[in-house]
């Protein structure tokens, strides 16, 4: 689908009047729901604590839905977020920007990894294109919700202005559905530039604690890649009390339509399953915004990019899965799925000890 870029720093009423409103209706999680999946899984027929970090995953979804048990987490849709980068003139990635708009094609066509996994998983794929640089016909399962044209190049200015930031973190909170559970993904040439970026920015590390390889640099890419990071943190000094700011320092519109992601399900109460380090890098910008959206986050995965670890370390997330991913698109929250669907179906197929007549040993000590 095609659409006019927003080129100007205006942004609508209706726009800071949605994202307002989002704010406004993100709540803590259900403390009272959280205590009735607690107590129930300590009389379920199993040794207390057996299920380990399930227990606290189904601990988690009860408080997000504010019901013990909470709803299974369906349907369920990873929505990729794309755009384009300035900085990729500054040579931090060998792959062309046109493979940006390339793969958002082969998103509509099915044929990307997350494709693949998606339907092992059944999970629907949707592309929100809030900043690919080329021009794209329309195609199936990709919403057409560009605020620019890529971002400008942030080693030289600003990558985005304030209006446009708003707009695109709009454009995610609008793609969250009604219900179910959203999975986070991105597809963006030079995106985890501007990824090093927000995670610095926000958690105070150093450009070489935070920047990787992406999609497989050599050192001397890497090299140049972090150097870009460090200067441009020297160019914009960031303001980590200014989220806004700092989008618009740095981009990418995906990483704030991400964030939209975040913030929309946080104030749905559904949860959000996140993915690799530009998710980790877009929630922080959503924790920065609202702190309890943090809360409505399962983190899918640990990427192995180094920055990814870093983010979770902030946002106090512990991931599900560690598989050495680096994709992106969503794959590493795809995988993940099926837990947040065991730790419900537990919560509602399990009997407890009454339920059944077995005896509860560790009770039988009391």
């Amino acid at each position: 689908m095609t659409s006019d870029a927003v080129t100007s720093d205006a942004v609508t009423s209706d726009a800071v009047t949605l994202l307002d409103a989002t704010l406004a209706a993100i709540t803590p999680p259900a403390a009272a729901a959280r205590a009735e999946a607690a107590d129930r899984l300590d009389r379920m027929t199993k040794p207390a604590g057996s299920l380990g970090r399930i227990e606290d995953l189904a601990v988690t979804l009860s408080g997000i839905a504010g019901a013990c048990p909470p709803p299974l987490p369906d349907p369920a849709v990873v929505v990729v977020c794309a755009g384009d980068h300035g900085v990729h003139a500054q040579g931090v990635t060998p792959w062309p920007q046109e493979v940006t708009a390339q793969m958002v094609a082969n998103f509509a066509a099915g044929g990307a990894v997350v494709n693949a996994f998606a339907r092992a998983a059944d999970v629907q794929v949707r592309v929100l294109d809030v900043g690919v640089a080329a021009p794209l016909p329309a195609l199936d399962g990709v919403l057409a919700r560009r605020v620019a044209d890529g971002t400008a190049d942030l080693a030289v200015g600003p990558a985005l202005t304030r209006g446009q930031v708003v707009a695109a973190i709009e454009a995610g909170i609008a793609a969250v559905p009604e219900h179910g559970c959203v999975l986070t993904g991105d597809m963006g040439i030079a995106n985890t530039t501007a990824a090093a970026l927000l995670i610095c920015a926000f958690t105070g590390a150093d450009p070489e604690q935070a920047t990787g390889r992406g999609t497989g640099i050599d050192d001397a890419t890497l090299a140049r890649k972090t150097a870009v990071v460090r200067d441009a943190l020297a160019l914009h000094h960031p303001d980590p009390a200014d989220p806004i700011g700092v989008l618009a320092a740095f981009g990418g519109l995906e990483h704030a339509a991400i964030a939209g992601l975040v913030l929309g399900a946080a104030a749905r109460r559904i949860p959000v399953l996140l993915d690799g380090v530009s998710t980790g890098a877009a929630a922080l910008v959503a924790a920065a915004l609202a702190p309890q959206a943090v809360a409505y986050c399962v983190a899918g995965h640990r990427s192995a990019e180094p920055g990814h670890r870093l983010a979770l370390g902030h946002l106090g997330l512990d991931p599900l899965l560690d598989l050495g991913l680096r994709l992106g698109e969503g794959t590493g929250a795809v995988l993940a799925l099926p837990l947040l669907r065991a730790a419900v179906r537990a919560l509602h197929d399990v009997a407890t000890f009454g339920d059944a007549s077995v005896t509860d040993a560790a009770r039988e000590q009391v």
